[in-house]
């Protein structure tokens, strides 16, 4: 599933292509995209309004209309746009300067939500917390919403009301660079650590986002380079860049998870004992 820095990848794409334009025509074609809403009413408000701006929160895509309506696009596994004729395409925008915006996803999973500004910001307020690269995203914030869980981390940081963006694999990298087990309480972590996890989500989005994503091969986000710079997911059994440790490969909250036993071992004394003990 895309997580915040493909989903960036895919804003600015659509909003050097859409922004400001008008959308004259819209088709789309599988009705499973704005269920329950008619797909067909959905395109007819589409036509005829502006861009006025691309955004984006969490995993989601904010289209903003010049009306006061935003097109809410989650792309879910394989969703993304594309400004050529392309296979799977279950939507298409024309746009006034002659630009063709076609929405693409193999596995039919994405959804469009039209509705007013309002009420697309009630909602996105309720899925999703601070931007993790914002002024909101605090160590403080972090640490109130760790504070008593008994959830492994990495199933805690998944809640995208605690890190919005966060997927499978920036919260391996993550936790990587934060040298923390990612089966350990979510409640257990340190004042310490909870400032270094911060640090490491922040540092493995960004990363993200300068490499363009990660292309999987599967050619849902084709370009991207971040696969290029894992030091933990989907390295299993290859050496830890840190120590030389091979990576090992469990499961948490259901979800495939990669991290080094040693250097993320579960009880790592603090760099304050550590430096105490020197």
């Amino acid at each position: 599933m895309p997580e915040l820095p493909e989903v960036e990848t895919e804003r600015g794409r659509l909003a050097a292509v859409a922004d400001g334009k008008r959308i004259v025509s819209a088709r789309i074609d599988d009705a499973r995209l704005t269920r329950p809403e008619d797909p067909s009413l959905v395109a007819a408000i589409l036509e005829g309004d502006r861009v006025a701006a691309v955004d984006r929160r969490g995993k989601y895509i904010v289209v903003r209309l010049d009306s006061g309506n935003d097109l809410l696009v989650h792309l879910r596994m394989t969703g993304g746009f594309r400004y050529a004729p392309a296979t799977h395409e279950r939507a298409v925008l024309e746009l006034e300067d002659g630009s063709r915006v076609a929405y693409r996803d193999t596995r039919r999973f994405g959804t469009w939500l039209l509705t007013d500004d309002e009420d697309a910001e009630r909602l996105l307020d309720v899925k999703n917390g601070p931007e993790p690269l914002g002024p909101g995203f605090t160590t403080d914030f972090l640490a109130r919403r760790l504070a008593g869980r008994k959830a492994p981390v990495k199933a805690a940081i998944l809640d995208q009301r605690t890190v919005a963006g966060l997927g499978n694999i920036y919260s391996d990298e993550a936790l990587w660079y934060a040298r923390i087990n990612p089966m350990k309480p979510a409640g257990e972590l340190s004042r310490e650590e909870v400032a270094a996890l911060r640090t490491g989500i922040r540092k493995a989005l960004r990363l993200g986002i300068d490499r363009q994503g990660a292309d999987l091969g599967d050619g849902a986000y084709a370009g991207g380079r971040m696969q290029d710079e894992f030091r933990a997911y989907g390295r299993e059994d290859e050496p830890c860049p840190r120590c030389g440790t091979p990576i090992a490969k469990t499961r948490v909250g259901g979800r495939g998870t990669s991290y080094c036993p040693s250097c993320q071992a579960a009880s790592r004394p603090s760099r304050s004992s550590r430096q105490s003990s020197v």
